[in-house]
């Protein structure tokens, strides 16, 4: 199975097979991205982290349904999806692949360590635990949360995001204006 399917009209596929080979892979900021970039970038892990979830039938205590809701796991996840690209692209070594397995080991060990300290579950979810430092406020303590659609809080979740991000470039450009 195919992370990326080639058939534009899957709704899972943002980009193409064509379109990955095109381009050599980069790493992703995520705090750079523009809206439209950051859409994207979200579609594509997420339909990327789907298969590897069931490519090597990862448990929730390795990738949980709610991955995207907890930064630690997404910059993980992320640094493993641009790995995997460039290990699997047409002008890496042959050995590679076999590099990124390796890698994809050691990484599967800190993925356990993410979930185990932000507390996410296959049913629950709770915002990561912040440690507050003398001097700063106290951070809202969120409340655990059950989980009911995974996708319905996907696309909500990028949804806020993509708007977020507009608001934050609109305020950019009233400030260059004036």
């Amino acid at each position: 199975m195919s992370p990326f399917p080639d058939e534009p009209d899957d709704g899972d596929a943002y980009r193409s097979v064509t379109d990955l080979l095109e381009r050599p892979p980069a790493p992703i900021n995520w705090n750079l991205l523009d809206a439209e970039q950051a859409e994207i970038e979200w579609h594509d892990l997420d339909h990327w982290v789907k298969w590897l979830k069931s490519t090597f039938g990862l448990a929730p205590n390795i990738v949980p349904p709610y991955w995207h809701r907890h930064d630690e796991l997404v910059w993980e996840l992320s640094a493993l999806h641009c790995h995997w690209l460039s290990c699997y692209h047409e002008s890496a070594s042959p050995s590679a692949p076999i590099a990124w397995m390796r890698d994809f080991t050691d990484t599967r060990y800190r993925l356990r360590d993410w979930v185990s300290i932000c507390g996410t579950r296959l049913d629950r979810d709770r915002p990561t635990r912040q440690t507050t430092w003398p001097g700063e406020s106290a951070p809202q303590a969120g409340t655990e949360i059950e989980i009911r659609n995974r996708d319905e809080d996907f696309a909500e979740f990028v949804r806020e995001d993509v708007l977020r991000r507009r608001r934050i470039a609109g305020v950019a450009s009233q400030q260059l204006i004036g």
